[in-house]
């Protein structure tokens, strides 16, 4: 589980306030505080991940041991990654903690707020929020979750939302390569009757992971 920011969201997702005006499903949210930060701020949220029918207690001795698996990926991958966006290691950590510790906080406050589900299925209405947002899952993972099921997910991310999916980034986990299927999954997705674009985000931790895929009906 990551511990993602609200900043950190809102740069990888082109987020404006205007984009907060309605209700807004983080869909694979992990350990992200986006949920918190943005109720607080009066914007309307939710979380989904099969990970939260384990409960806080269990999440909160997780978090600790992925916060340093993902240190030792980066790591591994230096050459991989770019710090512009964070300025240092020192501050990328930070946030992490700040959000890990968010999180925790806003789960055990309102965990009516953290859905544990996860993709292909949503226990959700059919357009029922207005932007999904999913973080670091499809396209990363490409290599263990293939063409179909990132079809299948997209679908689905699709039918609960009222305006747009919004997905990042478009590269592969550790080593930052294209993912293969991408042009031939924007047209299964257009077969279908969705729009898709690919667009420019102002942010970059992997190397040339700078754009999001948008999707809409």
């Amino acid at each position: 589980m990551s511990s993602r920011s609200f900043l950190e969201y809102r740069a990888m997702f082109a987020i404006d306030d205007l984009d907060l005006d309605g209700v807004t499903l983080d869909c694979g949210g992990g350990a992200s505080s986006f949920v918190a930060e943005a109720r607080a701020m009066g914007a309307r949220a939710v979380a989904a991940d099969p990970l939260y029918a384990r409960g806080a207690a269990v999440l909160a001795e997780r978090l600790s041991a992925d916060l340093e698996q993902g240190n030792a990926m980066i790591g591994a991958n230096a050459d991989r990654f770019v710090w512009e966006w964070y300025g240092s290691a020192e501050r990328r950590r930070e946030m992490r903690l700040n959000a890990r510790n968010d999180f925790m906080a806003d789960i055990r406050r309102r965990p009516g707020s953290y859905l544990a589900a996860g993709l292909p299925h949503l226990p959700l209405a059919d357009e029922s929020v207005d932007m999904v947002l999913c973080s670091h899952l499809l396209f990363t993972w490409a290599g263990q979750l293939d063409r179909e099921w990132h079809r299948a997910a997209i679908m689905e991310m699709s039918r609960v939302s009222r305006g747009e999916v919004r997905i990042f980034p478009l590269v592969r986990l550790g080593d930052g390569e294209p993912v293969a299927f991408l042009g031939a999954l924007q047209a299964d997705l257009r077969a279908e009757g969705l729009v898709c674009a690919v667009r420019k985000v102002p942010y970059e931790f992997q190397r040339g992971a700078d754009h999001m895929l948008t999707v809409r009906r």
